[in-house]
């Protein structure tokens, strides 16, 4: 959980000053919202899918629960986004720097806590 609130505080001072620069320079509504809501799924499968190892760690067939939540919490994200893009509401160019952001603070964060050890 810690590397969940390092990405989550490092990556909230990059995302709302992109996606106010980007509100001025590109699309007034749909990028800056897909920004925002890229971020937000990454955020919350990486806080989902920190909880579920966070749960399983040492169960007997923790394999079986561990695909079984990974596939239904990416079944629902899938969901999600498709809608979002189905009806236009965001950019898919925004959704993909929301998620760019979180997954290269997870490498670094990671990364940090692999050399600590």
């Amino acid at each position: 959980m810690e590397i969940l609130k390092r990405v989550l505080r490092k990556s909230i001072w990059i995302i709302l000053p992109a996606a106010l620069l980007s509100a001025f320079i590109i699309e007034p509504r749909k990028f800056p919202l897909g920004i925002i809501m890229g971020w937000l799924f990454g955020v919350l499968n990486l806080r989902q899918l920190s909880r579920n190892i966070e749960g399983l760690v040492g169960t007997e067939k923790a394999t079986f629960k561990l695909v079984f939540l990974s596939m239904t919490r990416l079944l629902v994200l899938f969901a999600a986004i498709f809608v979002l893009i189905y009806y236009r509401v965001v950019n898919v160019f925004g959704l993909l720097i929301g998620f760019t952001v979180v997954f290269v603070l997870i490498l670094v964060e990671g990364a940090k806590v692999g050399k600590s050890q």
